[in-house]
């Protein structure tokens, strides 16, 4: 477990090698993260769907491997369970300062056959009193002989706007949260939006009030979002179609996260998306 600190103040802890049921998809994870207040805006191991794991890069469909958790999808047979659960794992670390990770990590097979190499890194910075960024950067490679295809559910024949799988950000919430964009308000509208920014505004077991504001979309990309199910945020890889990193080649990606005490109006909202990603 490594801790990754704002001006002295722990925000997040990146639980690296995680001891799990290997259906769970196992994975490097943050969680818990918290405010600068101290309220913690991520769930793990959640009894409804328990491979959940904070915030975390997962996809269901590696090349046939599930790098996701829980039972795979399968065209003309639904959610099943099948023994296709793969690991990410650390390699070595690049860089290990208090605000700022970097490390070099294998998507593998059940069997240990490596998918993808990827290089990550994790930067924390405050923004305001009440605000702190994490952005989360990667840059997943296809092995010199081999094309990796991303799937998802929604590719893989299952109805409707449910293709889960990237970058994906399970909140805590003692009820469902709103969420909104620019343009849109409501799960039904923001889901499968490719809108610069999506907010979440929720509040803990306790009371305590926190937004998180999500951007960074990648070409292609989709917001996979929830907030009555279960409350969660993915930049999603595979929305509605697979997508392949070529043999060799590269995908890059950039997110930013505001995690904010308390809760921001529409205007507020945009204003701190402005900060986080200026027209260029």
């Amino acid at each position: 477990m490594t801790r990754l600190l704002v001006d002295g103040t722990e925000v997040a802890r990146y639980v690296l090698d995680p001891d799990l049921d290997p259906r769970h998809g196992v994975r490097p994870y943050l969680h818990p993260v918290r405010t600068l207040a101290g309220t913690t805006v991520t769930d793990v191991l959640p009894e409804d769907h328990v491979w959940h794991l904070g915030a975390s890069l997962a996809v269901q469909d590696v090349n046939g491997t599930n790098l996701w958790g829980g039972r795979t999808y399968v065209r003309d047979a639904g959610y099943t369970w099948r023994d296709d659960h793969g690991r990410i794992s650390h390699v070595e670390w690049y860089r290990r300062d208090p605000d700022h990770l970097e490390h070099r990590l294998r998507w593998c097979d059940r069997d240990g056959q490596v998918l993808l190499t990827e290089r990550r890194r994790l930067v924390a910075r405050p923004l305001d009193g009440r605000t702190w960024v994490l952005t989360v950067g990667y840059a997943l490679t296809a092995p010199a002989g081999q094309d990796v295809t991303f799937g998802s559910p929604a590719t893989n024949g299952r109805p409707g706007p449910t293709g889960y799988g990237g970058f994906f950000w399970r909140a805590l919430a003692a009820d469902p949260p709103e969420v909104r964009t620019a343009t849109a308000e409501g799960e039904e509208a923001v889901n499968g939006s490719a809108e610069p920014w999506v907010a979440m505004l929720g509040a803990s077991p306790q009371g305590a009030a926190w937004t998180l504001l999500f951007s960074g979309l990648t070409e292609g990309d989709r917001w996979f979002v929830r907030s009555g199910m279960y409350p969660g945020v993915c930049a999603a890889f595979a929305f509605d179609e697979p997508r392949v990193i070529p043999a060799g080649t590269s995908r890059p990606g950039r997110h930013r996260v505001a995690v904010v005490d308390g809760h921001l109006d529409r205007a507020a909202l945009a204003a701190l998306a402005a900060r986080l990603d200026p027209p260029a």
